[in-house]
């Protein structure tokens, strides 16, 4: 738990936008799976397909990073084309350097305060 950095990230699908966001979503996710640092990578989505979460976890502040700049090089100009984001909040104690890139996202951070997680 200590080096972990993960997030859950809600997300309105703009009105005419969802099967382009769904088609990069399966890309993102076959994009993301091939990260061997990150740990967790599931989207959510409501019955009426306008609200989604994505809860994302990676291995350390380093594996973060990686993957934050890889979004950011290959799919956030379609991911904000395609939805709002309404909120995103970071769990664990995220380097300097990991803080830096996600800064321009608005995040809230949450530290660590206790508890125990069963996968790695």
């Amino acid at each position: 738990m200590e080096n972990h950095v993960s997030w859950v990230v809600e997300v309105t699908v703009k009105e005419g936008q969802l099967d382009a966001f769904k088609a990069l979503m399966e890309e993102m996710v076959s994009g993301t799976s091939e990260e061997p640092q990150t740990l967790a990578y599931e989207w959510y989505i409501s019955e009426d397909g306008r609200s989604v979460h994505i809860f994302e976890k990676y291995a350390d502040s380093a594996a973060t990073v990686l993957h934050v700049n890889g979004f950011l090089a290959k799919w956030a100009e379609r991911f904000m084309a395609c939805a709002d984001v309404d909120r995103f909040v970071v769990y664990g104690d995220p380097s300097a350097e990991c803080r830096g890139v996600l800064a321009g996202f608005g995040p809230t951070y949450l530290g660590p305060w206790g508890g125990f997680s069963r996968f790695s």
